[in-house]
């Protein structure tokens, strides 16, 4: 009794090479990335730390960057450093730098809310495990009554 022959040899190779690149090609196109993997609202264009993050530092920066005519506040574990917004701090003077109060920064001109932990901040530092940001956002000129909000959280080493 004979095997196949060459040409059935090939031909079956070619079909699973074939099968093969088409797997990979829907693989790739059914896969989510960026901004649609962490399933945010058309109001929030990022957040960082990124949703589900492992390995977030005690002392990184939380920051949500809100698309425009929108601002809002962050509630981390259940505490709600109070928002102070960039335009509204003194010009420093020539050759000095601004010192940043120890609170929720609002950046009008990239509509930014960021709070970095740090010695005499509300929060100095994060739990280790498992952290919860809440950020309460909402249209400037809706004001905090037509708020939503959008929770996520990272895992502090």
């Amino acid at each position: 009794m004979k095997g196949p022959s060459q040409a059935t040899k090939r031909t079956i190779a070619s079909i699973a090479v074939g099968v093969g690149l088409l797997l990979v090609v829907l693989g790739i196109r059914a896969s989510v990335t960026g901004r649609d993997a962490q399933n945010l609202p058309a109001q929030i264009q990022s957040i960082n730390p990124v949703r589900s993050a492992t390995q977030v530092q005690k002392q990184e920066k939380i920051q949500v960057d809100l698309i425009d005519g929108y601002t809002g506040v962050l509630v981390i574990n259940k505490v709600e450093p109070p928002v102070v917004s960039l335009d509204s701090l003194p010009a420093a003077k020539p050759g000095q730098q601004v010192t940043l109060p120890l609170v929720t920064i609002f950046e009008p001109g990239n509509n930014t809310l960021s709070f970095q932990p740090t010695k005499g901040a509300l929060i100095e530092q994060y739990n280790t495990g498992v952290n919860t940001v809440v950020v309460r956002y909402w249209k400037i000129v809706d004001g905090p009554a037509a708020s939503r909000s959008f929770t996520w959280q990272f895992d502090v080493i």
